[in-house]
């Protein structure tokens, strides 16, 4: 398996697990609940390294992007990031990208770990646009990333960066000094709270993830991070989006731009819109309580009417919560009852509000 460069400082107390085809920890020695409320309640580090980047540059670039992703590219400010779906041409998800302009005529684009090399051929060859490709360098083997998150992240990170604070979120800052290792730095994240992603060279991740935990940063696994973006609707790929499941099917319309002269998969997703969007995506609180794994089916009235996405006993609300995918007709409204079929028994559930966590802005 592959192993970023932090791997022979995890430690003999961390639970590793396989995670498309990376030897990551699920948890370090604290455990993955105790890693949960670091990151809501102070601050934590991930080492999520096994992510692709790659860069893609030129006086074409903004319009190729712009044609690539369902999100609008061109118009980014430099030094801005911004969230986005890449499509196949029958409106289903090659990926969910994060884009960031780092100068006018270069982007670079932030792949999940699984899915970077099928990523990498679809913008450069595959895709039905691919003989227009500017030029795309894959930066993914030289680049590390950590995740600083919590609400103490910026607390700890402006004892290295002075005027951290006055970042927006969804900017970047290239060139910046961390304890003289040069990093970018993004306000971005994955876990509903304030914090940063910091990518720096390789070589330099294990003494800038030895210096953050000294600074008090607690060390957090892949478990804690799947518990945190479940509590806050952030997607998972393969599980919320997929191959086979739309971005209109996710509730991911806002980040499709419909305006856009075109873009892959366009004609499709708007002849879904315009049809009636089949399924939904939405959250469910058990009554009876259980914990609804990923792929239990779930029923109405008798009927199955889809599946679960994602699903856990919520550490911050005491909950068992999951997202599913169901048939949007006949209408749902909160408080109506599903059934998820758990061990071949009929558990109820009920709909509920999503995100089920939101952090304060005080």
């Amino acid at each position: 398996m592959n192993r970023t460069p932090l791997f022979e400082l995890y430690g003999e107390q961390t639970k590793l697990v396989d995670f498309g085809g990376w030897e990551m920890p699920l948890h370090f020695e604290g455990g993955i609940l105790a890693e949960h409320e670091a990151v809501r309640t102070a601050v934590g580090l991930f080492d999520v390294s096994h992510m692709g980047e790659c860069v893609v540059t030129g006086k074409e670039a903004g319009a190729y992007l712009d044609w690539l992703l369902t999100n609008r590219i061109s118009d980014m400010e430099v030094g801005q990031c911004r969230y986005t779906m890449m499509c196949y041409p029958d409106g289903t998800v090659v990926d969910d990208i994060l884009v960031y302009r780092r100068h006018s005529d270069s982007y670079m684009l932030v792949l999940n770990a699984a899915n970077t090399k099928k990523d990498l051929d679809w913008i450069t060859k595959d895709n039905p646009m691919a003989h227009q490709a500017p030029f795309v360098v894959d930066i993914s083997d030289s680049t590390a990333l950590l995740a600083l998150q919590g609400p103490k992240a910026v607390e700890l990170l402006s004892r290295f960066i002075s005027d951290i604070d006055e970042m927006d979120s969804f900017t970047l800052r290239n060139q910046c000094e961390i304890d003289s290792i040069l990093c970018l730095v993004s306000r971005t994240g994955y876990t509903g709270e304030d914090g940063f992603e910091i990518y720096c060279d390789r070589d330099d991740a294990p003494k800038l993830w030895n210096l953050l935990i000294e600074q008090g940063a607690a060390p957090c696994g892949l478990g804690a991070r799947d518990t945190l973006r479940l509590e806050a609707k952030l997607p998972l790929y393969g599980q919320e989006i997929s191959d086979s499941i739309t971005p209109l099917e996710a509730n991911l319309g806002a980040f499709v731009k419909f305006e856009k002269e075109d873009f892959c998969g366009k004609a499709a997703l708007l002849e879904q819109k315009n049809a009636g969007v089949p399924r939904t995506l939405r959250g469910i609180e058990m009554v009876d309580k259980s914990v609804p794994r990923s792929g239990y089916p779930v029923f109405r009235d008798g009927s199955e009417i889809g599946y679960v996405t994602s699903g856990m006993k919520s550490p911050s609300k005491g909950i068992f919560f999951a997202m599913v995918l169901i048939d949007r007709e006949p209408p749902l409204k909160f408080g109506d009852q599903l059934e998820v079929e758990i061990h071949k028994k009929l558990r109820k559930a009920r709909l509920i509000r999503t995100p089920i966590y939101q952090r304060s802005n005080s």
